[in-house]
């Protein structure tokens, strides 16, 4: 299914919508819903002014913490309580060691940065998922099930998408496989909100419902139902809003119906063994989709990776489960990006939203731990092979080069053109920055 989620509050745009937290396009039928019609309205407006190299970004989101020391800082010389059981491996770039279960990433270290010093201080999943997406501190409390999702501030996403604009004939922003936690518009309103391809492109019976016809509808109707709303617009002219909403919703219609569209997500299409290079699994293939999204024109390809909260017994997961699928994936999407002469326009970034604690616990896991983590970095302007920030000999903190969330955020809306002191006014006027705070990253741009 495509989602488009939106919080309690939809902002300024919302004119006595339902306020729904989910519209689903489905369900709605052809003309049934605004949601489409109106994110189209909102990709139409005029696109920054840029300079950067970076035109999309792929943001995959390693959801509950992915383990610093048994990655991509690992401390080899520690006790075996804070090593852990995995061995080390050399790297591409000199002096440069990963965990052994990291080898793909290994191979290729010379095409990315990592980060080491990543750090904040909130150790919650969903409050740390939030304060990662929208660079605000969240004000409610980490729990099973949170109320959030971001209904005062835009996420990083939805911001890319209003300053960028759309570049093709797909939505300019766009999640999966499920909708991003707090990955919202906040403020900006529903037609900033992304595209939620609900479903795993590594299953043989993946596809993108909504991109087919209505059940029951021929081509013969859908033209017919087209003449009639033509003809209904003939009747009473439309102005001011209900003019632009008239133009989106053939807009929306077009998008539908577009060829192009349907082969942009038609992952089927693409050779086999470029598909087994990213992994037939859930996090590969949303990463291929996500290259296939960005080739037809999408700013910001959001890719949820859940599954890594290991508190028990958790290092046969991470070696089976986690950590190769992970490598795989963003490994071959950096190579594929490369080779296909898109790495230099295209930002990837993986993370999580917190790390774990140095110490393993006596269930044989790991737990919460926000101050230290490592991100990746690649293309899009960034100088890669290179190590940014170290921690300390039990991969707790930061020693040298410590990186906040804000200087996270800054740092990718400039490597993508975006004026991060820009400001939009709150639902109650006030004039909010697009980051609040934060420098960027040294060493890390190009």
């Amino acid at each position: 299914m495509l989602n488009i989620p939106f919080g309690p509050s939809c902002g300024r745009y919302c004119d006595g919508l339902s306020r729904r937290q989910m519209l689903r396009l489905g369900s709605t039928g052809l003309f049934g819903g605004l949601s489409l019609p109106q994110l189209l309205m909102a990709q139409d407006s005029p696109a920054t002014p840029r300079s950067a190299k970076a035109t999309s970004c792929i943001f995959i989101f390693l959801e509950g913490g992915p383990p610093q020391q048994d990655m991509w800082d690992p401390k080899p010389d520690a006790p075996a309580e804070i090593r852990g059981p995995f061995q080390t491996i050399p790297t591409k770039t000199p002096g440069v060691f990963f965990s052994e279960h990291c080898r793909e990433c290994a191979k290729i270290s010379d095409k990315f940065t990592v980060v080491r010093s990543h750090s904040h201080a909130d150790n919650g999943h969903s409050t740390g998922y939030y304060y990662v997406m929208t660079g605000r501190k969240p004000t409610f409390p980490d729990g099973e099930n949170p109320i959030p999702t971001n209904d005062v501030f835009p996420s990083l996403g939805a911001f890319v998408g209003k300053e960028l604009g759309t570049n093709g004939r797909v939505p300019a922003y766009i999640n999966m496989p499920h909708p991003m936690s707090a990955g919202g518009p906040g403020f900006l309103g529903a037609e900033y909100a992304p595209f939620v391809i609900e479903a795993d492109p590594s299953q043989p019976d993946f596809e993108v419902k909504d991109l087919g016809r209505v059940n029951g509808l021929s081509n013969g109707r859908v033209e017919l139902r087209q003449k009639l709303l033509a003809g209904l617009e003939q009747e009473r002219r439309r102005i001011g809003r209900a003019a632009a909403m008239s133009t989106y919703y053939s807009k929306a219609y077009s998008l539908i119906s577009s060829p192009e569209a349907r082969k942009a997500f038609h992952i089927q299409s693409e050779p086999i063994n470029v598909r087994e290079s990213y992994g037939m699994t859930q996090i590969g293939q949303c990463a291929l989709l996500g290259r296939r999204m960005i080739e037809a024109g999408c700013r910001f390809v959001g890719i949820d990776a859940p599954g890594w909260d290991v508190h028990f017994n958790c290092f046969p997961s991470l070696s089976g489960d986690l950590i190769p699928p992970a490598d795989r994936a963003f490994s071959a999407l950096i190579t594929d990006l490369d080779q296909r002469g898109l790495l230099d326009s295209t930002l990837v970034v993986m993370m999580g939203e917190m790390g774990r604690t140095p110490r393993i616990n006596a269930q044989a896991g790991r737990d919460h731990w926000s101050m230290a983590q490592c991100i990746l970095f690649a293309g899009g302007g960034v100088k890669s092979g290179q190590i940014i920030g170290a921690t300390d000999a039990q991969a707790a903190a930061p020693i040298s080069d410590p990186v906040s969330i804000p200087d996270l955020l800054r740092t990718i809306h400039t490597l993508m053109g975006i004026d991060s002191s820009k400001e939009y006014p709150d639902p109650l006027g006030r004039p909010v920055p697009i980051v609040n705070g934060g420098k960027l990253i040294p060493g890390l741009i190009a």
